[in-house]
């Protein structure tokens, strides 16, 4: 894309606080207004910006955490009014960043803000000043003396940033609806909603509409080119290199780096709490939050009171199979911290269904979703803006019994004193790839696609690339949609991988590295980090916080071999999952978090007829609603809804789906799909 007329960005327009954006419908006049002044002009009382040569707006809706004061207020210009920014997220060891800036440069800050920081760090290092900052951010930066825009995304995709192009204009900002009022008009991607590509490369499930990925940033010059740059990426040890530290230093190690990581986190002028539920990841910060409060003399946020942490929860009926809550409580006594839950039945999910649909953009086979979303409200309905939550963990330390095959896939050459005997890790490779085959059939997604294949081979076998695809529904679509030719998700995994990753997967690191990589890749990013956590955290402007996914944590505990990340239990003849984890935590967290094996954190998939998720389903998946998709065959999806309420899994993950379509098409008046006149692929 060529000769862009002007670049529009709008930061954290998801936030539902008041602010000069927050009515969508004058965004277009206000925009019409700004783009017509000829001459430099600062903020204005709208909060938008225009540059000297009237091509750049910047937009920005306030969630006030840090500096609430005016001068926190976005989007941030330098003293000359020709560099400016507007930044969502949060960017930690700002008052040492900023003492520093401040001996080289003598930079002249307005207020305190931690986002401020960005402009004086463009400004001293240029397009270099990404290396310098530390958290979750989404950031655009205009610089006017030389015609340069930025739009960077942090290192693992924590905060969300989309772009399109509508009549030669450049549109960025926090998520598509975004878009609404600057007049893009939504169309269906049916190719990545077949290839998955929404969930595993750039693209999005609208046409055109795209992401900037992690770890990278976006670099337009004098209005002509784009181009997407890396600054950041995952590393890992040659697997053939030992590891000469002890298990004692590996563990005080993570300890040291978690702690560290918490600590930056609890610091802003609002009140902090946590996501705590039943598993080990939130349970360790809530045990590290409340050490670090009770016995170091650490502030949660503006919360005077230290003597107890604030921790919230969701409640799932006790008889469901997935209710954690009686855990968490327990956690919650240990600890000594204040508890608060929303219990979330059949009839609470069915009633935020459609409005936690709307906000995360795209269909999610489960229904965790809805609960997160719910669980949002807990804390706004306490007065808390900032949550520190457990996301990233089984991504940094192997969480997920996915990762076991891979894991026993090759020796752990970096570890000498592995305890696993090599007839062992053979025999149970086989065995944990059966398992997790069954595992996927047994809750309705495809357990047979493990067998060899092209992305296969391009990743080293790994067989966490067949666990990625396997929620899948290929057979549901129109036969016109065979135009796209053959859409295999996996093969799209293994492409949307880097060159130089995939060098380094097929020769340099263990297939659990491997596997891990390409996990965070695309599920934790397009999935995991979105609809369980950005969009439906700030459908409530709520800003979370995810120590986990510290880069200098991880960039230690990508440093450490696989055999400390899951290691086998000779006597017991079983796997622990996150051992050096669990090790690190242990003085924080209760002997039976401690002991406990991984449960993924999933909403109940099996309800009665005639309740309120059937009543929902069975009015969104009508014959006019389904067919007004125009990608669905109506054929595959009529039924589909009395099977998923005959305990059949796979049929509810695949109503869940379609329900999401629909809701997602009307709410966004997507246009109908339909067969392309032409098609060159």
């Amino acid at each position: 894309m060529c000769g862009i007329s002007c670049i529009v960005a709008l930061a954290n327009a998801q936030k539902h606080t008041s602010g000069p954006l927050d009515n969508p419908k004058t965004w277009p006049q206000q925009l019409d207004e700004s783009l017509e002044l000829i001459k430099h002009r600062g903020p204005d009382s709208r909060g938008q910006w225009i540059s000297s040569d009237s091509k750049v707006a910047l937009g920005h809706v306030r969630l006030a955490i840090n500096d609430l004061s005016p001068d926190g207020a976005q989007p941030f210009h330098d003293e000359d009014n020709s560099v400016h920014a507007v930044v969502n997220g949060e960017l930690y060891d700002y008052d040492a960043l900023r003492a520093s800036l401040l001996e080289k440069t003598g930079y002249h800050f307005k207020g305190h803000s931690d986002s401020e920081l960005v402009i004086a760090l463009y400004k001293y290092y240029g397009l270099s000043f990404l290396s310098h900052v530390r958290g979750e951010f989404a950031l655009c930066i205009y610089d006017s003396r030389t015609q340069t825009f930025v739009a960077a995304r942090d290192r693992y995709g924590i905060k969300p940033l989309f772009y399109t192009f509508v009549d030669n204009k450049m549109l960025i900002a926090a998520e598509a609806k975004a878009f609404l009022p600057l007049g893009w008009e939504p169309e269906w991607d049916v190719a990545s909603l077949k290839e998955a590509g929404w969930n595993h490369d750039t693209r999005t499930i609208f046409k055109g509409v795209r992401k900037v990925r992690p770890g990278h940033y976006m670099l337009c010059q004098s209005f002509d080119s784009i181009e997407s740059r890396p600054y950041w990426d995952i590393e890992y040890p040659h697997k053939t290199q030992p590891d000469p530290r002890s298990d004692r230093e590996m563990i005080e190690g993570v300890r040291s780096q978690m702690l560290e990581a918490i600590r930056i986190r609890l610091r802003a002028d609002v009140p902090v709490g946590v996501y705590l539920s039943g598993g080990i990841d939130s349970s360790a910060i809530a045990g590290m939050v409340t050490h670090l409060v009770k016995e170091q003399g650490e502030r949660m946020g503006n919360d005077k009171e230290t003597e107890r942490v604030s921790c919230f929860s969701i409640a799932f009926d006790e008889d469901s199979g997935f209710d954690e809550s009686a855990i968490a409580n327990r956690t919650a006594d240990h600890l000594g911290v204040k508890h608060y839950k929303k219990h979330m039945d059949e009839a609470e999910l069915a009633a935020r269904f459609e409005n936690a649909t709307w906000h995360c953009e795209h269909h999610n086979p489960d229904l965790n979703y809805v609960g997160k979303y719910a669980l949002s409200e807990v804390p706004q309905e306490l007065g808390f803006k900032v949550v520190l939550t457990g996301e990233g963990a089984d991504e940094q330390f192997g969480g997920y019994p996915m990762y076991l095959p891979d894991y026993l896939r090759e020796q752990d050459l970096a570890y000498a004193s592995n305890p696993l005997p090599e007839e062992t890790r053979k025999a149970q490779c086989v065995k944990t790839d059966e398992e997790n085959s069954a595992y996927y059939h047994s809750v309705g997604a495809d357990g047979a696609n493990r067998g060899p294949s092209l992305p296969r081979r391009m990743l080293n076998d790994i067989t966490t690339v067949s666990s990625m695809a396997a929620f899948s529904p290929d057979t549901l679509f129109a036969d016109w949609t065979k135009a796209y030719g053959a859409c295999d998700p996996q093969l799209t995994i293994a492409n949307s991988v880097g060159g130089r990753a995939r060098d380094k997967i097929m020769s340099a690191w263990h297939p659990l590295h491997s596997a891990l990589y390409v996990w965070q890749k695309s599920h934790l990013s397009n999935i995991f980090l979105s609809c369980l956590g950005d969009r439906t955290e700030m459908a409530h402007s709520i800003e979370a916080r995810t120590p986990f996914l510290d880069h200098r944590l991880t960039a230690y505990v990508n440093g450490l071999p696989p055999s400390v990340k899951i290691r086998w239990d000779g006597e017991e003849q079983r796997f622990t999952e996150k051992w050096v984890l669990r090790e690190a935590s242990r003085p924080f967290i209760t002997e039976e978090l401690y002991k406990r094996k991984k449960h993924p954190y999933s909403a109940p998939m099996t309800y009665a007829e005639n309740g309120p998720l059937h009543k929902l389903l069975s009015g969104l998946l009508t014959m006019e609603r389904v067919e007004g998709l125009g990608f669905i065959s109506w054929d595959e999806a009529e039924g589909l809804v009395e099977r998923a309420f005959k305990k059949d899994a796979g049929a509810m993950r695949f109503a869940f789906t379609v329900a999401q379509w629909v809701v997602i098409g009307e709410r966004f008046n997507t246009k109908r799909a339909e067969a392309p006149s032409s098609l060159y692929l």
